[in-house]
């Protein structure tokens, strides 16, 4: 009986109330803001190479992710990335973060807003992949509702987001949520070229929770070691980025508000990619490397690069004859626009605007 149950709760008739995609878009957006718990586990199959100075989103980009997720605020919350081996813990508490390491049993506080950083596993959690994709759509996106679901023994309402452009690599992604609440519970995104979901993420267990500072609290237990940093310090291979001018337009595209100042930003939101310059200190593998790992050579008129292509995200690397900087190009959009965007670089290292 006890293992038919799960077939069972799925069984059970789906009833929501009327909504507009407008008012549950709303409350999806809203739901930022409530308290809760849950258990959720993402599945990706992005297929990208294997980059080294990547290593740690890897990944989350290819295979199950599963998470223990408590959140009081949009600022204070705590995802526990769960594996065989051990778990990984983030909190966030207002501007800082805390990270718990089981295999080194070390406690990091990051202190100070963490303005560049790589995907982690908390941008995997349901509501907050779905707030994100709703804002980043813009507003000349498509909503839609979609046929309501069950999703963690809840009736969960369905709506779907697709971008207006059609260079976007993105071609929608579903969102099912709490009607009463608006709490996302499950978001499957999808790419142009399948009729699969590339990333699936989803809440087994979701309930409201009144909010307990022992467990959004890192606790440092005897034998664990504690250090501090700061934000640009933890970044890993972002830290040592390259500021450089830009050039207005690429591809057609043109540069927007960027998150920080060595990060240019072309497009927006669900149509747009980031252009990442490395200096030779650092980027000076990063070609090799990702021709080594199955990456696509390319060869510009001014240039050498590679491109790798996953069904929701392209990527590609660049090195002009004239520096010796590296830059990556990544984003949203087709291969096609980032390879143009990479020949425009490479042909102009002076980067003039």
């Amino acid at each position: 009986m006890l293992c038919c149950l799960p077939a069972l709760a799925s069984a059970l008739p789906v009833s929501v109330p009327a909504l507009t995609a407008r008012q549950l878009e709303t409350r999806i957006l809203g739901s930022q803001r409530l308290s809760f718990s849950g258990y959720a586990e993402s599945n990706a199959t992005f297929g990208l190479p294997p980059l080294p100075v990547f290593s740690s989103v890897t990944p989350l980009l290819d295979g199950v992710t599963r998470m223990r997720v408590w959140q009081a605020a949009p600022d204070h919350w705590r995802v526990d990335t769960l594996s065989d081996t051990g778990e990984n813990d983030t909190y966030q508490v207002g501007d800082d973060t805390y990270v718990w390491d089981s295999g080194e049993q070390l406690l990091t506080g990051i202190y100070g807003t963490e303005t560049i950083r790589l995907p982690r596993a908390a941008d995997l959690v349901p509501s907050a992949l779905a707030y994100r994709l709703i804002s980043w759509a813009g507003p000349g996106a498509s909503i839609g509702l979609l046929p309501p679901r069950r999703v963690a023994g809840q009736s969960a309402a369905g709506l779907a987001v697709s971008p207006a452009s059609a260079q976007s690599t993105i071609a929608r992604a579903d969102i099912w949520a709490s009607p009463s609440t608006g709490l996302p519970l499950l978001v499957e995104l999808f790419g142009r070229t399948s009729p699969q979901p590339a990333l699936s993420t989803q809440f087994l267990e979701a309930a409201p929770w009144t909010p307990d500072n022992s467990v959004l609290t890192p606790q440092l237990g005897p034998g664990t070691g504690f250090t501090s940093t700061t934000p640009s310090s933890f970044s890993g291979v972002l830290k040592n980025l390259a500021e450089k001018r830009m050039p207005r337009h690429l591809a057609g595209f043109r540069r927007g508000r960027s998150p920080a100042p060595q990060i240019y930003v072309y497009g927006s939101g669900l149509t747009g990619f980031a252009v990442l310059i490395f200096p030779p200190s650092s980027g000076g593998q990063l070609l090799g490397d990702a021709v080594n790992a199955g990456a696509q050579q390319l060869t510009f008129p001014d240039g050498a690069g590679a491109a790798a292509s996953a069904p929701l995200i392209n990527l590609v690397l660049v090195q002009s004859y004239g520096s010796p900087d590296t830059m990556l190009l990544v984003g949203f959009v087709t291969k096609t626009v980032l390879e143009e965007a990479a020949a425009e670089l490479a042909a102009r290292p002076d980067f003039g605007p």
